[in-house]
């Protein structure tokens, strides 16, 4: 079992990565193998529309993407951290999300060499917003539930919780537990 950790801030030591650390700990108390991308050291760019994917399965864009795919492709569950921005998902998350394209053919069907290493694949989401009002991250949260119920991934849940602050989120036990136990989920659903 291979659990990957995405994360979107690029706030490093802040709260979405503190939350994706727990995760990425419940994990591998689990037995799983993880391993975690920050997306803000990565150079990704964003889709064209070019759909060059669309037959070959490859982007076209020559940056850090391809090499992240291949990541996705090798592990069993993906866990995204993303603050929330301006009520949506970071500029880093976006792109990297929109890229998931290259996956696909044109009918919008998983390319035939993916979908074994695609089907059954957990994703879960943990996000992070300033409002005491966790709802504030339900784009966010719809973005990554309707990808993975339109690709027929298997959605674990999302962690959802306030925090302003870097590093305040340290101080909720709740939200840390939360984190944890979709790890754990990740590592033993399958």
């Amino acid at each position: 079992m291979k659990i990957l950790g995405v994360m979107g801030s690029p706030r490093i030591g802040g709260n979405s990565d503190i939350l994706l650390e727990r995760a990425l700990a419940g994990g591998k108390d689990a037995g799983a193998e993880t391993e975690k991308i920050v997306l803000c050291r990565k150079k990704i760019s964003g889709c064209l529309n070019c759909e060059r994917c669309n037959a070959t399965g490859v982007c076209a864009i020559k940056d850090d993407m391809p090499e992240i795919h291949e990541k996705i492709l090798g592990a069993d569950a993906v866990i995204h951290s993303c603050p929330v921005y301006f009520w949506a998902m970071t500029a880093q998350m976006k792109a990297y999300l929109d890229r998931w394209c290259a996956f696909f053919d044109a009918e919008w069907r998983w390319h035939e060499a993916y979908y074994p290493k695609m089907k059954g694949k957990h994703i879960g989401l943990i996000t992070v917003c300033g409002d005491p009002n966790v709802s504030t991250a339900d784009p966010i949260v719809h973005s990554f539930k309707t990808t993975a119920e339109f690709t027929n991934l298997c959605w674990i849940g999302a962690v959802m919780a306030s925090a302003t602050a870097k590093g305040e989120i340290a101080g909720n036990n709740k939200a840390k537990q939360e984190a944890y136990e979709l790890g754990r989920k990740a590592a033993t659903q399958g």
